[in-house]
């Protein structure tokens, strides 16, 4: 069995270690705050999971002593924390450990990837992507849950799939690490925008064509990037994006209801009292775009109604009033079709 030392002991960081736990692993959960430490070495459950109980077998700690020893890191923090994490613990990190990032966002005012991130502050370990549809207070409970973990090295991409697998939780290894990490990413600013529309009631129609044409800027953005389209057919894209825009497991969508109900968004972000990653994403995301070339007239709305204060229904009128197009226009003008 292997040592895994777990970066972040929120919802998603927690489950990992229960589910590790169960498995037979030593587990390692880590959290800075002495707080947090204290009160889930007490009473043995996560607030985030309730009714999970932390296995006795899990060590958690603000002690990044044991990350010499481990096998597997995972980070698990919100995204904003990753380099601060990573750059502590560089000092202590065997250098054949495998490093994964179960973590979905960009590092702020960089544009970064969490991957890239990593890669830059720990350049002796191999990095793995974990990605798909995966909320914590399922994974946590035992029910099944399938994701991918991508790597550069199929090697190390691999070793995860082994050593993570189980009963309720399978794996599928793949190397397009661009491609998972911006699908993980990006379906939370998608996931927003199907929330506002719940909280509009606009109906299941207007949340299905947001959905599939939200996959669509995404791809493209994610092949201009270096991803292959291919990627967001699969369990990081299509997937993880239904998951997130369907459930109110997700906080980025229960922002979004907030939102499509009235509250200002910076307000509705505090209302949820947990980090909603596509709200930074938004930002992250439009700039992109920018930069790159790329059209993600969802992403540019979302950010319009997040940062400029934009009415939600002015940017569904927006949306709707586009220019016509031929769904697959890209295709028709690549091939000189008329």
């Amino acid at each position: 069995m292997a040592g895994i030392f777990i970066l972040g002991a929120g919802g998603f960081g927690t489950a990992l270690a229960v589910m590790a736990s169960r498995q037979g692993h030593g587990v390692t959960l880590w959290s800075p705050f002495d707080e947090e430490v204290g009160r889930l070495s007490k009473t043995r459950e996560q607030p985030l999971l309730p009714g999970v109980t932390i296995p006795p077998e899990v060590t958690v700690t603000t002690s990044p002593e044991a990350l010499g020893a481990c096998e597997l890191a995972v980070f698990a923090t919100p995204s904003q924390a990753v380099r601060e994490t990573a750059k502590m613990a560089a000092g202590h990190i065997g250098e054949g450990a495998v490093v994964a990032c179960v973590s979905k966002g960009f590092e702020p005012e960089s544009f970064k990837t969490l991957g890239e991130v990593l890669e830059e502050e720990l350049p002796r370990n191999r990095v793995v992507i974990i990605s798909g549809p995966s909320h914590a207070e399922e994974v946590s409970r035992g029910v099944p849950t399938t994701v991918v973990a991508a790597s550069r090295s199929r090697a190390a991409a691999e070793y995860v799939q082994d050593i993570l697998s189980g009963d309720a939780f399978r794996i599928y290894a793949g190397d397009d690490v661009v491609g998972v990490e911006l699908g993980g990413a990006l379906k939370n600013v998608i996931a927003l925008a199907a929330g506002i529309l719940d909280g509009l009631k606009t109906g299941d129609n207007t949340k299905a064509a947001l959905m599939t044409r939200g996959l669509a800027e995404i791809s493209r953005l994610g092949v201009v990037m270096g991803a292959r389209s291919e990627t967001f057919a699969g369990l990081s894209g299509v997937g993880d994006l239904i998951v997130t825009c369907s459930s109110m497991h997700s906080r980025n969508r229960r922002c979004g209801i907030l939102i499509g109900e009235g509250v200002p968004p910076a307000e509705a972000v505090k209302q949820i009292g947990m980090t909603v990653e596509g709200y930074a994403a938004a930002k992250t995301a439009h700039g992109l775009a920018l930069r790159h070339g790329v059209e993600m007239p969802i992403t540019a709305e979302v950010y319009k109604t997040l940062y400029e204060g934009e009415p939600p229904l002015k940017a569904v009128k927006n949306l709707m009033g586009r220019p016509k197009r031929h769904e697959s226009e890209a295709i028709w003008l690549l091939s000189g079709r008329k």
